[in-house]
């Protein structure tokens, strides 16, 4: 996708799921997803940055690596929000979004199988307005990054 940095960052993507459904995903076993908004926060901090892994996001693939390969082929992409920065944000901003916006964590230890996050895939009502979410954000955080948003998808698609 065109603008997307080569850059290293942390990325979240949401997506939606017009119906609900039961997924087998890898080692997780069978996990229940909600219809509506879902959100998956990550980090792109290895060759290509942020364009190599959101790319990858995109695409539906029969290659299944990450937990979210297994999501993709039933979730449409809507909206990213990106930061460029060596540094990874992805623990804290998933945090941030369950106890702040999050409906609730649909698939414990989704994403998160190489930290102690609960799950870096989180369920919504609807997409957190990103200024809400900067407010949010420890002050000495927020000078830290510039965060970036994307639409993917026709914001006016209802869940």
């Amino acid at each position: 996708m065109k603008g997307i940095p080569a850059e290293k960052g942390t990325y979240i993507l949401f997506l939606r799921m017009k119906a609900d459904r039961i997924l087998r995903v890898g080692r997780l076993g069978e996990l229940t997803f909600r219809r509506g908004v879902h959100a998956y926060i990550g980090s792109a901090l290895g060759p290509g940055g942020l364009a190599a892994r959101i790319g990858h996001h995109l695409r539906v693939t029969g290659r299944l690596h990450w937990h979210l390969d297994y999501l993709r082929p039933f979730a449409e992409p809507a909206v990213l929000w990106y930061a460029e920065s060596q540094v990874r944000f992805e623990h804290e901003w998933a945090s941030l979004l369950a106890s702040s916006f999050a409906e609730s964590t649909p698939a414990p230890g989704f994403g998160c199988s190489d930290c102690r996050c609960p799950s870096h895939l989180l369920h919504f009502p609807r997409i957190p307005a990103m200024r809400d979410f900067l407010r949010r954000l420890p002050r000495r955080n927020r000078s830290a990054f510039r965060l970036s948003g994307i639409c993917i998808a026709d914001e006016r698609v209802a869940p």
